[in-house]
């Protein structure tokens, strides 16, 4: 088991280096728009994971998912070459979800912006469904409260001062 500081290091490196890889030596014209967003690495640095995101149709996913299937080998010897590890970790990528998952979420994000607006136009012209003052207070025996009692006496007799 490597060091987790050690795997995340080796994986930004893959990162980095298949990105550059893909921009420069594979020129394969099945290639989309690729953009590496993600790399990791297993505890033994054997098996690395790359995640990545295709601007396009579901067709251009579909070929570009084959095309780097097919430059698995060109793009694992160049990892082994430029970060120098004893074993070069296999590659295997990955279709990131992040762009649906954004897409959802701002979709989602707006659906409850919309009801909130609708929630704030109805308590616009909404009103009390009660009194104003919605506490109850003890009632004296001729039926006024407590506090009005107090305040009809003179200063001082409610908390019986003279």
């Amino acid at each position: 088991m490597a060091d987790p500081a050690r795997a995340r290091k080796l994986a930004d490196r893959i990162k980095v280096v298949v990105a550059e890889t893909l921009e420069r030596r594979v020129k394969d014209p099945r290639l989309g728009f690729v953009t590496v967003t993600d790399a990791r690495v297993t505890g033994d640095l054997q098996h690395a994971t790359v995640f990545y995101t295709v601007l396009g149709s579901d067709e251009e996913r579909a070929s570009t998912a084959a095309a780097l299937d097919s430059a698995r080998g060109v793009l694992r010897s160049e990892v082994g070459r430029r970060t120098g590890v004893r074993l070069t970790p296999t590659l295997e990528f990955v279709a990131d979800a992040l762009p649906e998952t954004t897409a959802h979420l701002e979709d989602v994000l707006a659906r409850a912006a919309a009801q909130d607006a609708a929630v704030a136009a109805l308590a616009r012209g909404a009103s009390y469904a009660g009194d104003a003052d919605p506490y109850r207070r003890p009632e004296d025996e001729d039926g006024e409260d407590a506090e009005d009692a107090a305040a009809d006496e003179e200063p001082g007799a409610a908390d019986g001062r003279p």
